[in-house]
């Protein structure tokens, strides 16, 4: 790529593939590769002495062209240092906290976490020995109050999953700094076009590469986005958990990411039209999005973020679980599921008062997911209009 100041829409479509390199073929080779080949004993011993080197293709596991043509677009448009492909979102998150903690240390997660995150900390790090304290999402610079002598690091997560809280993360990041701790930021929902995580003092960035990467919905993959400093421990400890993704996601991870930009343009756009709707209707008491002006954490994101996409909550007046049965089980064009990033739109029940324990969720109605797809979004806010009369006739 030329080395000439372009924007992240056009960085977007060069970044990580070089065609001179390939026979003048557009997009990277797609590798399918165990064994890696030799030509001696003594190139052999050469790459086992820097097999944690950056780019080193020693073992398929360790990466390959295809893998390391994403990592390093990855890498470049968040501004990192370097970047690794594992098996998912979850992978990316475990990964990177597992590179940095042994028994007896301690750690800060948000109370508004991604479940299986939380999960993992409650369950595996709890056998490992590693405590875990989780805080008030919208704490700032007071969770300099938390940190421990022991304490390694803060896991942030902005906007928080399914309740939307932003997070101070410079505030947070120059108390975990001050105190010797690192900061790790879960960036899948703004991704690395809207947020720049490393530019707000986050050491590593996570993200779910499953979502809007990808945007098909069609392969699993986490990414790990590190400065230099963190760079050979977190690949030490990817190769040592066996941590990896398979070539043909990869490539499907590839191909979603020369179109990221404008589907995330249009996610926002039809997120930010129906989330406006929905402020509008009776049936529902608050919106959670925080692009929107009325949100509490507004100002955080204006300031730190430069886009939105189209995952977002809203929360109802009180009404009796068959009522919201009756809305959501005959939506036409919402699926109901998890995850989220695809094309096609989703809707999701959720409770978030059973995970919380740092802080109390006490909503004054049920909440429900949206993420918005590529539909029209005109359709999608008559399908929701039908659900609120189905709702408000049970």
């Amino acid at each position: 790529m030329p080395k000439r100041d372009f924007s992240q829409d056009t960085k977007i479509t060069q970044l990580g593939r070089n065609p001179s390199d390939n026979h003048g073929v557009v997009n990277p080779p797609v590798y399918h590769a165990s064994t890696i080949l030799f030509d001696s004993v003594e190139e052999m011993e050469a790459r086992a002495a820097v097999k944690f080197d950056k780019g080193t293709i020693n073992y398929g596991r360790q990466g390959t062209p295809t893998i390391f043509s994403l990592e390093n677009a990855a890498a470049e448009l968040e501004g990192g240092f370097g970047a690794f492909c594992v098996s998912s979102g979850l992978g990316a998150i475990t990964t990177a906290i597992l590179s940095f903690v042994e028994s007896g240390d301690h750690i800060l997660v948000t109370d508004s976490v991604y479940a299986p995150t939380r999960l993992f900390c409650n369950d595996v790090l709890t056998r490992m020995g590693v405590e875990t304290t989780y805080y008030d999402p919208l704490i700032g610079s007071d969770i300099e109050g938390l940190i421990q002598p022991n304490t390694r690091l803060i896991f942030t997560e902005a906007p928080g999953s399914h309740t939307f809280e932003m997070q101070d993360i410079p505030a947070i990041s120059k108390a975990a700094h001050d105190k010797g701790a690192l900061v790790i930021m879960d960036n899948t929902w703004a991704t690395a076009l809207y947020c720049k995580s490393f530019d707000l003092g986050v050491d590593i960035s996570v993200h779910a590469g499953t979502k809007y990467v990808v945007g098909h919905s069609d392969a699993m993959l986490g990414l790990i986005i590190t400065t230099e400093e963190y760079y050979q421990k977190v690949k030490e400890t990817t190769f040592h958990l066996g941590q990896c993704s398979g070539p043909d996601d990869v490539y499907l991870a590839q191909r979603g990411l020369r179109t990221m930009a404008v589907r995330l343009k249009q996610h926002q756009q039809s997120t930010i039209q129906i989330a406006k709707w929905l402020q509008t209707r009776s049936e529902v008491s608050r919106v959670l999005h925080p692009a929107l002006p009325e949100d509490p954490g507004h100002n955080i994101w204006q300031r730190d973020m430069t886009g939105s996409t189209g995952l977002f909550s809203f929360i109802l007046n009180p009404t009796p679980k068959a009522a919201i049965n009756a809305m959501v089980n005959d939506l036409d064009l919402y699926g109901i599921g998890y995850s989220w990033g695809g094309y096609e739109s989703l809707i999701l029940p959720s409770n978030p008062s059973s995970i919380r324990t740092a802080t109390k969720w006490d909503a004054e109605g049920p909440l429900l997911r949206l993420h918005i797809g590529l539909e029209d979004p005109d359709d999608l806010i008559r399908d929701l209009e039908a659900g609120f009369a189905r709702m408000s006739s049970r």
